[in-house]
């Protein structure tokens, strides 16, 4: 409880404050492409469930429908404003919407596409016993996740043979481990290295 009651007074604040800095990027994102601000996305979350996450959409419409791995910062499908949006990641922060309607947290596993999830084994579905989050442990230690599947000869294969599995083991510890104060300082490390990039 103690949790959930931060995370709607942080994302309601945030969502408040950042406001002005939303219907900026409203008018970037359409007046630099054709297409609608927000991208919305089936991602799985809590208990097994489907939900739709938002995003501000950094890339061309039905660019999803040609791979849902987006490989360099300089991948074609991206916008001019998409890289600049995708690189500090102010696409995220359409999020908070998530948070506040209860199917996400600010902090916890990142939410994956269904695809991926079937791919699980037993031990790693534990990661949805949690809400999934804004920012993880995994999600900043690949940071430079994009270039590394760049760099890959097959980056689906690459995906799901090596960073997915790290990426749910460290997951896997935080669900063991979560408390508030983990978030607090996850929160913190989030944004010195969107500040630090």
């Amino acid at each position: 409880m103690l949790k959930r009651s931060f995370d709607i007074i942080a994302s309601g604040l945030g969502l408040v404050a950042l406001s002005p800095l939303f219907a900026i990027l409203a008018i970037w994102i359409k007046t630099d492409s054709k297409g609608p601000v927000f991208y919305r996305q089936v991602r799985v979350g809590k208990d097994n469930k489907d939900f739709r996450l938002f995003k501000f959409r950094s890339m061309r419409p039905d660019s999803d429908k040609l791979g849902l791995i987006t490989v360099g910062g300089h991948d074609p499908r991206v916008t001019r404003s998409g890289y600049y949006i995708r690189k500090y990641k102010l696409d995220e922060f359409p999020q908070l919407i998530n948070v506040f309607k209860g199917d996400m947290s600010l902090v916890g596993p990142r939410p994956e596409v269904r695809k991926y999830v079937d791919m699980y084994s037993p031990e790693q579905m534990k990661v949805l016993d949690v809400r999934p989050g804004i920012t993880s442990l995994a999600s900043i230690r690949y940071r430079n996740e994009n270039e590394i599947l760049a760099a890959a000869d097959d980056p689906d294969k690459t995906y799901i043979e090596q960073v997915m599995p790290d990426k749910l083991a460290i997951d896997l510890e935080y669900v063991s481990k979560a408390n508030l104060w983990t978030d607090i300082k996850l929160i913190f490390s989030t944004f010195k290295e969107i500040i630090t990039k």
